[in-house]
């Protein structure tokens, strides 16, 4: 489509899942892509970054403008997540999550905003339905997505007027293959994914392509007015009210 050219895109935790997607959609809309993940990426101009480690985020921005000498679109992507309710999480763990899923965007969003300004760029933010609603045992990760999804509309609010933009996409079940090998392990998978098809209002889970696709649009000019939004992208499955089996 070509909406990119000329412009540089970095997005983080671009190795795999929504992540690759993402990175590949800008490259195919005319973005130059850069990736930073834990561990080298073939397929981009990458770089190895820890982001449990807060000097990462500005290192990172400073090597993509060092090399690219601009940034046009910020992705934060990368994330993880860990199983534990409140009173069986240790606070490592919690702080853990909470570094790398809402303090690493807050520092790569810091460090990229003098750039970001001097083009008018745009933040997108991976959430997650989990940022809105709960799955069990997730309690640092939920806290955290909510966070980055309110950390989204702050900075709209505060830089909107400098002609940066952010907003943040919420996605659901999307067969990443991490979610695809979690089927995989069920005892019957085929049961399994037809369960989990059912709680969605289109009757199937989601692709990272999807995501990917509503991500470019977001931080296109084509979204020029669309700013300090959650978009969920699941399916339907937060509108579906669940009934007994």
């Amino acid at each position: 489509m070509g909406r990119f050219i000329g412009k540089v895109a970095l997005v983080t935790g671009g190795r795999s899942g929504i992540g690759r997607a993402i990175a590949l959609r800008l490259r195919e809309d005319g973005a130059r892509v850069f990736t930073a993940q834990r561990g080298d990426h073939a397929e981009f101009e990458a770089m190895t970054a820890d982001f449990a480690d807060g000097g990462a985020p500005e290192a990172i921005i400073d090597d993509v403008v060092g090399r690219a000498g601009r940034l046009d679109v910020l992705v934060n992507n990368a994330g993880m997540m860990q199983e534990a309710r409140v009173e069986d999480m240790s606070l490592a763990d919690w702080e853990r999550t909470l570094r790398i899923n809402l303090t690493a965007p807050f520092l790569l969003i810091k460090a990229a905003l003098p750039y970001l300004r001097a083009v008018k760029g745009s933040i997108v933010n991976v959430g997650s339905i989990e940022g809105l609603g709960s799955n069990p045992k997730h309690a640092a990760y939920c806290a955290s997505k909510a966070g980055l999804h309110g950390l989204t509309r702050a900075v709209a609010v505060d830089h909107g007027g400098e002609g940066i933009r952010c907003n943040a996409v919420a996605p659901g079940w999307i067969d990443t293959d991490l979610n695809v090998d979690f089927i995989n392990c069920m005892p019957d998978p085929v049961a399994f994914r037809r369960d989990i098809a059912r709680i969605h209002a289109v009757g199937r889970t989601g692709k990272p392509e999807e995501v990917a696709a509503l991500v470019a649009w977001l931080a296109s000019e084509e979204a020029a007015f669309v700013t300090g939004q959650v978009w969920t992208v699941d399916g339907g499955r937060m509108a579906k009210l669940s009934l007994p089996q």
